[in-house]
């Protein structure tokens, strides 16, 4: 079994989508929040289970689709899941991540 951790910079990414929800509707924002966290969960037991990232051309580069959002992972090896980014479909990712 895997174990998942977060890059500050993806911890940092939910947090402002977040922030954002949240102007609308908190209890949206918080639902969100755990959404992501319960589809990343399953990555402990199915590290595979995510697309490759299309723009990358690296196995070990991976992808789960949330509503409109990519939630960006890298296999570190067969125990460590890092998770890299979490960002809005339509979103230029390639000038901020580092995947």
């Amino acid at each position: 079994m895997g174990k998942v951790i977060w890059s500050p910079s993806a911890e940092k990414d939910v947090d402002l989508i977040a922030e954002f929800i949240a102007r609308d509707l908190i209890e949206r924002a918080a639902l969100f929040v755990i959404n992501i966290m319960e589809n990343t969960e399953r990555l402990e037991k199915y590290p595979l289970s995510g697309r490759l990232i299309p723009e990358m051309n690296n196995e070990n580069c991976r992808e789960l689709i949330y509503g409109s959002y990519r939630i960006m992972y890298r296999l570190m090896d067969k125990n460590v899941i890092r998770i890299t980014g979490v960002v809005n479909s339509a979103r230029d990712w390639k000038s901020k991540q580092n995947i």
